[in-house]
């Protein structure tokens, strides 16, 4: 049974010169660092001075504290006016391989506040050190070590980026198909959840996308998991069933390589009766969110919100 599918095309006046200065920067300082090999220290050095731009002042209202959830790192983010009962697991991004601490800090602290909740941020360990499947079992054992703690699923928001998504949509299959209690929602930022790159915009977008190429791509899914396992729903979850799922958000940005991943699992989802939103922001790149600098990313953290608050009980 077909749920309807809230598909919005996003193109705000505001900002747009600043959305053009932040394409032609990721393409000189990013993109054109893309070579055919990839240098796992030399790409995670990049992700370190990322990290570096992030504010320097954390909002003192907000308490960071490091946890351990059954053998898993994370961190607790919680506000000062939250209910404490609401939390937000967030997955990063960071190509399975790197993290931002601080920059994810930074943002996820800022959905907090309006939704008054925690938000636990995973510091799962990382390919290709520590390849599939140990991210996906490190977000399992979070989500029940939660459970543990007494976390009604009724008040857990999922949300993550990029690798995050993928490994966001991996866990809520593996719930649905164990009969696990499954989270309210979902917000899924740019997932990477193809890894045979079989969607058109793998290739029609390869030249627009001011941070992928094709090469780099097929570089970090290797790092990730084997060629043979590509095409497993748990490493690659657009293959995986979407019946039984919770509502899902999907942002991502036209421009993107990844954009067809979205696509089509929003179309995935909804066929199967999940309710989905799907936004794609034009002429924004892999998520943009994160650059709090961004009135666009200022408007999706509003729409973040009001999906939030329109699948649980949290609008108050």
């Amino acid at each position: 049974m077909n749920a309807q599918l809230h598909t919005r095309e996003i193109d705000p006046a505001e900002g747009r010169w600043k959305n053009r200065l932040l394409n032609l920067a990721l393409r000189l300082l990013v993109k054109s660092s893309h070579g055919l090999r990839i240098d796992i220290g030399k790409l995670r050095r990049q992700f370190e001075r990322l990290d570096g731009q992030a504010p320097k002042t954390f909002p003192t209202d907000v308490h960071r504290a490091d946890v351990n959830c059954n053998g898993v790192a994370a961190q607790w983010l919680t506000p000062a006016h939250c209910r404490p009962e609401r939390v937000l697991l967030y997955i990063h991004g960071g190509a399975f391989v790197a993290y931002t601490p601080q920059v994810y800090a930074a943002m996820v602290a800022s959905w907090c506040r309006p939704l008054k909740t925690r938000a636990l941020m995973l510091d799962y360990r990382l390919a290709p050190e520590h390849p599939f499947p140990t991210a996906l079992h490190e977000a399992l054992d979070a989500y029940r070590w939660l459970q543990g703690q007494g976390f009604k699923a009724s008040d857990i928001v999922v949300a993550g980026d990029s690798a995050g998504g993928n490994l966001a949509l991996a866990l809520l299959q593996r719930l649905r198909d164990e009969d696990t209690p499954l989270p309210s929602c979902a917000v899924l930022l740019s997932p990477f959840l193809d890894f045979t790159l079989s969607g058109a915009s793998a290739l029609d977008n390869a030249r627009h996308d001011p941070i992928f190429t094709p090469a780099f791509a097929i570089g970090i899914r290797g790092f990730y998991a084997p060629a043979e396992s590509h095409g497993q729903p748990a490493v690659s979850p657009l293959f995986g069933r979407f019946d039984g799922l919770p509502p899902l958000l999907f942002q991502v940005g036209s421009t993107e390589m990844l954009l067809d991943d979205s696509v089509r699992a929003a179309a995935k989802a909804s066929a199967a009766g999940v309710p989905v939103h799907l936004e794609i922001w034009k002429r924004l790149p892999h998520v943009f969110q994160m650059i709090a600098a961004l009135p666009q990313a200022q408007a999706a953290q509003r729409n973040i919100t009001r999906f939030v608050n329109q699948y649980t009980a949290w609008d108050g």
